[in-house]
């Protein structure tokens, strides 16, 4: 239908009120004012650009589904993504620009009363769009779902009764009288015909969505909303004549060509047995032919649990997986989770050379998500060669906010634009067609925070691939489970990788993927077979039933047979504990060798280095962990590789001394490995560093495989004594029942990777492992544990997306309640359980100036030339959690970073000439050697 037609129905009164109805003022929209109906028009002809240049099939088959047939669902779409702004039909809004308003008024639009009540328009439109659509005729089970989309189109849904105008406005905010009825029906109506509709009972859905669905909807009217409240594309029209379909048609194909937007592969051919050889260039070996064809047995999108020793080639498994599974189920993307940011980088590169041998130029849309995705090269130079400048304003959203009439604090985020890059900005990096980050980016997906509907937008459409799952704790397991929950309703294809996942959290995964699959509170009842081998794979879905089959096959590499030694380096020993340990390593490396030490905290490691410093020295030992600078954490890593890596010749003698950042996805190759106690997963992720490689040359002394495990000693009385620090890191009960697993095999050594599966489920499962004279203490430990373990779950069930009983809901209402308005830097650590860490960069500062850690000479205030940035983002590090609180109050950018977009955010800490200074009373120093020195000893 044409404007004229569509405004033809309306007599002259309605369209001069219509024609005064603004949304966007011409203060905060680039000049001119741009009248509602021109916004409405202007997102829906976004939304079509979505549907034909983003969207994935699975999306676009499920639309024309609620739609009520094939080829329907375009239209609605644009329409549920155009009508978000309804609620700004209201004195409400209307009333909040002084020069606007006046003109409605003298339209005939009247209200009453100060501006001293407020009422959000986003919660105005919840309530007028259920007015309206149940004038029209709509049934209150397709307004139901509607109305909560439009009131959380600001990223909260809210409850119904929060959607009502406050009692004390006496429906001045709302609007009394016919008048205001009469143009508020108008306004949809109107917007209703441009888009083609006879009448608004035929834009009525056939089918209501699940909620996931919902959720995702939800995100992209934000997604469509946001790009067509750009005033750089979207200049002001305030004249109704000009207000047309096919004006905001021409203004948004302008604007998406400009900001460079588009999906990911589009639709694939399930890809041939030759897929492999030609991705990445080798046949694949059992395990991964293994895992292709479960994902091509799968009849519906499901779980994909793939289960293989440390270098197997679980990744790349993955990623073949994926682009079946895409392929079979319409799936435009992938999102690959990985445990930390470290693990995140090298993980980027090679989905980049793989998304360019299935698609040509799909490496450019490859995007990295972490918090120190700035200091990766490869991201930088990509960002570079764009354009990029990542903290430009990106223009207002939210005109309530601006005009002080919302009450909530953080409803006017400054948004951020790329100019070719528009998926860069805060809160969207989840929206890139293929994506690599850490976890956190599904566990947030899964929490009460304000725009957690942009992220599951950004998740859903995309096969998820989650690497490391069993490194989730309890606690993040309670978000891990709440998102596989909502991928599963979405029919999100999961592929899941660990090299040692307990049976028991494999269970607690399926079950929360099949519940969600059938949009149940409790999971199905349903058969989950063991595996009978080593790799195994596990394929779970949801056809007419619950349907699991698992496979096994043979590694590619034999098994080693490693022996296990305890060391008691306890103090009480009478000897100095990191002595100990020197004395081991000069003896076991007297004819050369590397080693590989393992501590559990950081302080540990330094005095572990320094003890070792004086019987090797400085060329032979060096030291890894995470209070280095990101130059010297990213030239030490470097190192390492380099220098424990694999060679056909022999290495010279070497030790490095790390945390837990040598656990997993660091491929070095120990001859020789110490570590200290840790629950078994993660000690058989520190043994997979050891004879990592075949034909590495080794002496003899180290030819065998062999670990020392130390932080314990065992008493011949009663348990074990159980270093203190590594306690309060992993609890008692999984480190006592690996002890008597480690003592066990100091006269029966473990057959590694095999074993693998039985050592986890002994320890994790409710197998009897520790000796009789341990029973007392595992009993208290236990007791310990299962509560620590309820505690930090019940602290998690406050945070994720659902609670306990919510799962069979059928709208989105009340979404939001008593959700997280925290900062980014609180909402990681909400899933992460922990106090949030800040980074900070470390400057140096003398009478001449500020130096960058290198030595670099910046300026006399700080100032940072384009050839110096580099060398100052080489300084970041990030402080103990427990100086957050006084970093957030004392540490702040420097005055001239305010306009630096790489650094207005970045805080300072300035050290002495010396690398001194002192935070909250605490002396802190860094060292060349050691990195952050915290000396805690000092405190007041």
């Amino acid at each position: 239908m044409s404007a004229g037609q569509a405004w033809a129905r309306w007599d002259a009164d309605v369209l001069r009120r219509l024609g005064v109805l603004w949304g966007k003022s011409a203060e905060k929209g680039g000049g001119r004012t741009n009248l509602l109906l021109a916004h409405l028009l202007d997102t829906a002809a976004v939304a079509e650009l979505i549907w034909d240049r983003y969207l994935a099939e699975s999306t676009k088959g499920m639309l024309d589904e609620i739609a009520g047939e094939t080829g329907r669902g375009r239209r609605f779409f644009a329409w549920l993504c155009g009508i978000h702004d309804c609620g700004k039909a209201t004195p409400a809004f209307q009333r909040i620009d002084e020069e606007n308003g006046e003109r409605v008024r003298s339209s005939g639009l009247t209200w009453v009363g100060a501006q001293t009540h407020r009422w959000r328009h986003d919660r105005a439109g919840g309530r007028l769009i259920q007015d309206v659509l149940r004038e029209a005729g709509w049934t209150a089970e397709q307004a139901s779902w509607i109305w909560p989309l439009v009131a959380g189109h600001h990223g909260r849904v809210p409850s119904a009764g929060e959607c009502k105008e406050p009692p004390k406005a006496r429906g001045h905010l709302y609007g009394k009288g016919p008048a205001w009825r009469e143009v508020q029906k108008a306004v949809v109506e109107s917007f209703t015909l441009q888009l083609g509709y006879e009448s608004l009972i035929e834009a009525q859905p056939a089918k209501r969505p699940n909620r996931a669905v919902q959720l995702q909807l939800s995100g992209l009217i934000i997604m469509a909303d946001w790009i067509a409240s750009d005033e750089r594309h979207f200049s002001g029209i305030d004249d109704l004549a000009a207000v047309s379909l096919q004006a905001s048609h021409d203004r948004a194909a302008r604007a998406w060509s400009e900001l460079g937007l588009r999906g990911g592969w589009g639709r694939l051919e399930i890809p041939g047995p030759e897929a492999f050889q030609d991705r990445f260039g080798h046949a694949p070996r059992a395990s991964q032919i293994m895992v292709m064809e479960a994902a091509r047995r799968m009849e519906r999108p499901g779980l994909l649990i793939v289960e293989a020793p440390m270098g197997e080639g679980k990744t790349k498994s993955a990623l073949a997986a994926a682009e079946i599974l895409a392929a079979k189920f319409g799936a435009d993307g992938i999102f690959i989770g990985m445990p930390t940011q470290a693990t995140s980088d090298p993980i980027f590169s090679q989905v980049r050379a793989w998304a360019a041998e299935v698609l040509p130029g799909l490496e450019s849309q490859v995007a990295l998500l972490h918090g120190k995705r700035r200091f990766n090269k490869e991201w930088r130079a990509l960002l570079e060669a764009a354009g990029e400048t990542p903290d430009d304003l990106y223009g207002a959203i939210e005109e309530d906010a601006l005009y002080g009439f919302s009450p909530d604090a953080d409803c006017c985020d400054q948004e951020r634009h790329a100019p070719a890059e528009w998926f860069l900005g805060h809160k969207r990096g989840l929206l890139t067609p293929l994506v690599v980050g850490t976890v956190d980016q599904l566990l947030i997906a899964a929490t009460r925070t304000k725009h957690v509907m942009l992220r599951m937008a950004g998740l859903v459409g995309k096969v998820v691939v989650l690497d490391e799952v069993h490194a989730a704790d309890v606690y993040m397991s309670e978000f891990l489970k709440e998102g596989l929950r909502w991928l599963g309703q979405a029919g999100v294809p999961v592929v899941m990788l660990s090299a040692t996942l307990p049976p028991g959290q494999k269970k607690e995964l399926t079950d929360s993927y099949l519940a969600g699959a059938m949009s149940r509170e409790e999971p199905p009842e349903f058969d989950l077979p063991d595996p009978v081998g080593y790799p195994s794979v596990t394929a779970a879905y949801v056809d007419d039933a619950p349907r699991v089959f698992v496979e096994h096959c043979s590694s590619w590499r034999a098994d080693l047979t490693v022996r296990l030694e305890a060391l008691d380096e306890h103090e009480g020993a009478g000897r100095d504990p990191h002595s100990a340990v020197a004395e081991l390593l000069a003896d076991r490396l007297r004819g050369g060798g590397c080693a590989l030490v393992i501590r559990n905290t950081v302080d540990r490691a330094q005095d572990t280095y320094q003890a070792l410093l004086s019987h090797f020295g400085p060329d032979e030992v060096a030291l890894l962990h995470g209070r280095l600078h990101a130059a010297d954490r990213a030239d030490r890593t470097e190192e390492a590789l380099e220098r424990l890596g694999p060679s056909s010749h022999p290495r010279p003698r070497r030790i490095l001394v790390a945390t837990q950042l040598a656990e997993q996805s660091f491929d070095v190759d120990a001859d020789f490995l110490v570590t200290d106690l840790a629950p078994i997963d993660l000690l058989l992720q520190r043994i997979g560093r050891l004879h990592r490689h075949n034909g590495v040359p080794r002496p003899s002394l180290v030819r065998d495989p062999c670990v020392v495990v130390t932080g314990f000693s065992e008493r011949l009385d009663g348990a074990p004594w159980i270093l203190p620090a590594s306690r309060a890191i992993y609890g008692a009960y999984p480190l006592l029942r690996t002890a008597a697993l480690v003592l066990e095999a100091t006269a029966r050594p473990w057959q590694a990777p095999g074993q693998v599966p039985a050592l986890v489920a002994a320890v994790y499962e409710d197998h009897r492992v520790v000796p009789e004279s341990w029973t007392t203490a595992e009993v208290d430990a236990r007791s310990k544990w299962d509560e620590d373990r309820r505690k930090r779950t019940v602290n998690a069930q406050q945070y994720v997306l659902t609670g306990i009983g919510g799962h069979e809901k059928k709208t989105l209402d009340s979404l939001h309640y008593g959700g997280s308005s925290g900062s980014e830097e609180v909402t990681k650590a909400m899933v992460r359980d922990g106090e949030p860490s800040l980074e900070v960069i470390l400057l140096r500062k003398d009478e001449s100036g500020y130096h960058t850690m290198n030595g670099r000479f910046l300026s006399q205030d700080g100032g940072v030339r384009t050839d110096r940035l580099d060398d100052v983002l080489a300084g970041t590090v990030r402080l103990p959690a427990g100086f957050t609180p006084t970093a957030e109050k004392e540490l702040k950018p420097l005055p001239v970073w305010r306009d630096d977009p790489w650094l207005r955010q970045s805080r300072a800490l300035c050290l002495d000439a010396r690398g001194r200074t002192v935070l909250d009373g605490i002396p802190i120093r860094y060292d060349p050697a050691l990195g952050l020195v915290i000396n805690r000893d000092s405190t007041r």
